[in-house]
């Protein structure tokens, strides 16, 4: 690989680093009561909303239909996941100075494969947050569930609900980019 190629690899390797810069998740809940809205960031490592009370008050609203309080502590993707993303940057940047296509393409194989873990995982837990309600809630639907979107917007009783990727999100998308232009253009035969 030529410098330039490495350098887009480089590029590549450092890009997943923007989650631990910005949430890699948001999500937005607006009801009667919030007009205003409130706004649930999801980072790699940690969840926090646009104002300090955003978790209190998501959890309070939650208690109505019965489902689970939400805390950093009960996901322990975030306590994994931060070393994920370092290492991946590390192998990143190894297979960058070592300037071997096989190693550039199984990165970006392995990047995009963790992205997909974790766009499952994102799914299981809303489900699971939004199906497995306790019967004592004071708000009863019939045959009701409240699972957020994983993409897009979704109205829940009063509640309307916005869930899309955050400027974290981004740097998977550009190390994936990176990655695959590095291994296309390297591959490429040189002009006569």
């Amino acid at each position: 690989m030529k410098a330039y190629h490495k350098g887009l690899m480089v590029l590549a390797a450092l890009s997943p680093g923007l989650l631990f810069l910005f949430p890699m998740w948001k999500i937005y809940l607006k009801a009667p009561q919030y007009p205003e809205g409130l706004e649930l960031h999801i980072w790699v490592n940690k969840l926090a909303g646009s104002s300090e009370s955003v978790l209190q008050n998501f959890n309070i609203l939650n208690h109505y239909i019965g489902m689970a309080p939400i805390h950093a502590e009960s996901f322990a993707e975030l306590k994994i996941m931060p070393y994920i993303v370092v290492f991946l940057v590390v192998l990143g940047l190894v297979a960058a100075f070592l300037g071997k296509r096989k190693l550039v393409l199984g990165w970006v194989i392995l990047l995009m494969a963790g992205g997909a873990v974790g766009l499952v995982d994102f799914y299981l837990w809303l489900h699971e947050f939004g199906t497995n309600l306790n019967p004592q809630a004071p708000i009863k639907v019939p045959n009701m569930t409240y699972i957020p979107p994983m993409l897009g917007r979704k109205q829940l009783l009063n509640f309307e609900a916005l869930s899309l990727p955050a400027w974290g999100s981004l740097g998977v998308l550009l190390g994936v980019l990176f990655s695959c232009l590095a291994y296309y253009l390297s591959s490429r035969p040189k002009a006569a």
